[in-house]
């Protein structure tokens, strides 16, 4: 059951994907989406066309009358000008309008695996697969209704402008022109909004198609943690010598500790004063075995350990190793402090041994 591909992909594995080219994408909607614009966008070239077109016949009748190679090449010069002008709009606005349609799919990506080569992929039976597959019956099905929905707008178009061209037979060039052109204008926006809806709903079976491949497996998911997180065995082992070198830090730093706070035999607390520091700071502290090991090293240097329950599980657990201890706690460590140093001043505190607190 471990190896049926039943999980959600992880983010790791859509980034994966992506890479790979597994991008859920359709052409259509950068086709009907430039359709589109290219309704609003030829009327307007055509229109600067035909405008342009007028002066240079205009001139061109001068230039008959009077023949000259210069003004010739000057006039088709300035014709081919005019005509890269009035379709640079249409041009930029289809090459800008591409790239958002690619963007809005998922971004645009350039997956160099793509660009490898795969001899596996001249292996004719996936294909034959994949002609006979869901995949194949929504692009039949897609075709079919791609032609069926144009077929019908052509149709509606033609049987509305025929009676028209008819009609207004005696009407001059430049209007006859004018109402095929709004017809043609008129045809594309009816397909284009209809290609529209059918490129969203392909967009939507490809999105499907590509997540149903990138869904895992429980154990993917497993052996992706493992990677990314790392074995949890020499995670363990990592953790255990990071502890034993920091403790191994902490009681190298024994020596420099006044007084050790024990409660009696669980927890240990060093604590070192130096007035130019500051605030006593606590250089070591433990529980268990390690709170043994430093009453241990504190009997050899012969650091004096104090008796305190209440102070010494308060200092576990509330200051962190090389903190000074809080406001709050200075009466009472001052009183242990002072308490260790007038034994010291009396000569008494090589033979201190858990004395405690009076």
């Amino acid at each position: 059951m471990s190896g049926e591909k039943t999980e959600k992909p992880t983010a790791q594995r859509k980034k994966k994907a992506i890479s790979e080219g597994q991008i859920a994408r359709t052409p259509d909607l950068g086709a009907w989406a430039g359709m589109l614009l290219a309704s609003f966008l030829v009327p307007m070239a055509l229109e600067d066309m035909m405008n342009s077109a007028t002066e240079i016949f205009r001139r061109g009748v001068g230039i008959a009358e009077d023949p000259n190679i210069e003004r010739a090449q000057e006039l088709f010069q300035t014709g081919m000008t005019e005509a890269g002008k009035a379709l640079l709009p249409l041009g930029v606005g289809l090459m800008v309008l591409g790239l958002v349609a690619g963007a809005a799919q998922g971004g645009i990506h350039f997956p160099a695996k793509m660009f490898m080569p795969k001899f596996n992929r001249l292996n004719p039976f996936p294909g034959i697969k994949r002609a006979f597959g869901g995949h194949a019956a929504w692009e039949a099905v897609k075709t079919t209704v791609k032609t069926a929905v144009l077929g019908l707008v052509l149709y509606f178009g033609i049987k509305d402008l025929v009676p028209a061209v008819i009609a207004h037979g005696s009407l001059p060039l430049k209007s006859l022109l004018q109402l095929v052109v709004d017809t043609a204008v008129g045809l594309m926006r009816y397909a284009a909004a209809a290609g529209l809806v059918m490129a969203a709903a392909d967009y939507a079976m490809a999105r499907r198609r590509i997540n149903k491949q990138i869904y895992m497996s429980k154990e993917e998911i497993k052996q992706e943690h493992k990677n990314t997180e790392g074995d949890p065995h020499l995670k363990g082992a990592i953790r255990a010598k990071q502890i034993a070198m920091a403790r191994n830090r902490m009681m190298s730093n024994l020596p420099q500790a006044d007084v050790v706070m024990v409660n009696p035999t669980h927890v240990a607390v060093a604590l070192a004063y130096d007035q130019a520091l500051g605030a006593p700071r606590v250089i070591a502290k433990g529980a268990g075995a390690v709170a043994a090991k430093i009453r241990e090293k504190a009997t050899e240097l012969r650091i004096p350990l104090v008796q305190n329950h209440e102070l010494a599980r308060t200092l576990y657990k509330t200051v962190e190793l090389g903190q000074e201890i809080p406001p709050e706690l200075y009466v009472a460590v001052a009183r242990v402090l002072a308490f260790v140093m007038s034994l010291k001043a009396k000569g008494a505190a090589a033979g201190l041994h858990r004395q405690p607190v009076v």
